[in-house]
């Protein structure tokens, strides 16, 4: 057992969260979620292969009209990053919020990312 003595709140929920993931992942790409302050990140990860399939952020020019920072823009991002798996013909991921906290934002996107066709 790795000691999580001296990491962060973060770190740990962050370790205790990808833990989980890899004993239900089965195989599965990820959907990994990273949440600044001022953009949100979203990419499908085929850890066998170790390649990103697909990505979507607030920082490509036609999100940039919503603020990176808002749930419309996180949802924009959740539906783009859905499409995109999609068209690389992907339909079930696993969902890896990191260490953020399944709330606001990360919610948003990943219920955006459900309803357009994900499914986790």
């Amino acid at each position: 057992m790795i000691s999580t003595k001296g990491l962060s709140l973060f770190a740990k929920r962050r370790r205790r969260n990808r833990t989980a993931l890899r004993a239900r992942a089965g195989g599965r790409p990820r959907l990994s979620v990273h949440r600044s302050g001022k953009h949100i990140y979203a990419q499908v990860i085929d850890d066998v292969a170790g390649k990103t399939v697909a990505s979507a952020s607030t920082l490509e020019k036609d999100v940039r009209g919503k603020t990176g920072a808002t749930i419309e823009a996180a949802q924009e991002v959740g539906k783009r990053v859905a499409e995109a798996a999609k068209a690389a013909g992907i339909t079930q991921v696993v969902f890896d919020r990191g260490g953020f906290l399944y709330h606001g934002r990360v919610k948003a996107l990943a219920d955006a990312a459900r309803e357009s066709g994900l499914e986790f």
